[in-house]
């Protein structure tokens, strides 16, 4: 079986901006790009799992959302070589019957089926609540806190559950913690 680490996107892959939609606004956190080549040239597959409610809120399209995740998946491609599997994403609102919104497990469980993937030696790496949840529902080995976008302001604010997660500064901290681990 292939193991995975599946990635938030915004406030873990790039700078958190009130919902990006704006390709030209993009900013790729450092260090992640050779972060992400580091894991994959250990055997990890990487995916991007994304909550994208500003496509469900009407505040942009989901042709926007592509333009930015193209933007991102072109330069860490050309800096890094990194290459996604695939990005999986939810267009609607908090309020709107979801299937993959995060918290939900379901698109972790579509890897998983998809392409092989071994959720029990497999990581989530995000910044808010619905992340680390998404990889527990999913039943990864561990769910991994990124202290960039609302990571340092979770693990203050709730420190029980942030408990249960392995908190790290960045992608770059990420990947040497799940590497150490091997």
């Amino acid at each position: 079986m292939n193991r995975a680490v599946f990635l938030d996107r915004d406030g873990t892959l790039n700078v958190e901006r009130h919902y990006l939609h704006d390709p030209d606004q993009l900013e790729i956190i450092p260090g992640s790009g050779p972060a992400l080549r580091r894991l994959m040239d250990a055997g990890y597959r990487l995916f991007i799992v994304t909550n994208q409610s500003g496509i469900g809120r009407g505040y942009y399209t989901e042709a926007d959302m592509h333009a930015v995740n193209d933007r991102l998946s072109a330069e860490l491609a050309a800096s890094d070589g990194v290459a996604f599997e695939k990005i999986y994403f939810a267009p609607e609102s908090p309020e709107e019957d979801s299937p993959g919104r995060k918290p939900s497990p379901q698109f972790l469980c579509d890897a998983s089926l998809e392409f092989g993937i071994s959720l029990e030696q497999s990581y989530m790496v995000g910044d808010k609540t619905a992340d680390l949840e998404c990889g527990w529902n999913a039943g990864v080995k561990q769910s991994i806190l990124v202290r960039t976008g609302y990571g340092a302001e979770l693990e203050q604010a709730e420190q029980t559950l942030v408990a249960r997660a392995a908190v790290v500064d960045d992608v770059v901290g990420a990947a040497d913690w799940i590497l150490e681990q091997a």
